[in-house]
């Protein structure tokens, strides 16, 4: 199974500390080696983006930065047996972030992927 997890945070009160971004390579390297890491980057922030949507049959294209309070900054994407093993990866780092970096605060969105598994054999 396939899951995608979003980070979210609203912008933070202080940078980086020393060593968050190794710790981060590290984790990101271990779940790599295990084969549960499919791919991860960074995301531009929301001024750089574009939401298309359709409503009442017609398409509407609006430029962002968004109004929301958290931007979304980054992505991973794993391929695990279950829930609770995206949810432990994420978890760890998050644990991270708690550990090294007093006062940030955020989120992690766990969202499942769907694959074959989730749709019936065609009648």
């Amino acid at each position: 199974m396939r899951y995608l997890t979003l980070l979210k945070s609203a912008q933070p009160p202080t940078p980086p500390p020393p060593g968050l971004m190794d710790a981060i390579a590290k984790l990101g390297a271990e779940a790599a080696a295990s084969g549960a890491l499919l791919d991860t980057a960074g995301l531009a922030p929301s001024s750089a983006g574009a939401r298309v949507g359709l409503y009442g049959g017609r398409l509407s294209v609006t430029d962002g930065p968004f109004a929301e309070a958290k931007e979304t900054i980054s992505y991973a994407l794993y391929q695990v047996r279950t829930r609770e093993e995206a949810v432990e990866w994420a978890s760890r780092f998050m644990k991270l972030h708690r550990d090294m970096w007093e006062g940030w605060e955020g989120e992690v969105e766990v969202l499942k992927v769907f694959g074959p598994e989730d749709f019936p054999p065609p009648a």
